[in-house]
């Protein structure tokens, strides 16, 4: 069964960064897409970025371009988000998920998802 364990979340004050991990387990992980989400309180989960399985395609929301990047090392079974520029609006619990066909698409169209990890951006 694959297992995804997210962690690197923390207070940051604004302007700065963090890289948040994606741990993946029980699986061929070369074989999966991988994607972050995160979900803001009061508000819709949204998607961040998201990964092909050899790395060569990256896809981001607006709201990440230019100051997020997302990367995996196949070799570690591990999948990273670089935050960096990070706004008050960024706090939020950030998720990642991974499945074998979908690259890019809705929370519920990836079969695994992690329990999540909190970033709170102070202002």
């Amino acid at each position: 069964q694959v297992q995804l364990a997210e962690s690197g979340g923390g207070l940051v004050q604004a302007g700065g960064s963090l890289r948040l991990s994606c741990a993946f387990s029980g699986g061929n992980f070369r074989s999966y897409a991988m994607a972050w989400f995160r979900q803001a309180p009061g508000k819709e989960r949204e998607f961040v970025a998201a990964i092909s399985w050899s790395g060569g395609s990256t896809y981001y929301a607006d709201s990440a371009k230019g100051r997020f990047t997302i990367s995996r090392d196949n070799a570690k079974n591990t999948m990273y988000l670089q935050m960096n520029s990070l706004k008050p609006e960024d706090t939020a619990i950030y998720y990642c998920v991974a499945d074998e066909t979908t690259k890019v698409g809705a929370w519920t169209e990836y079969a695994y998802r992690g329990q999540g990890t909190q970033v709170t951006v102070s202002s």
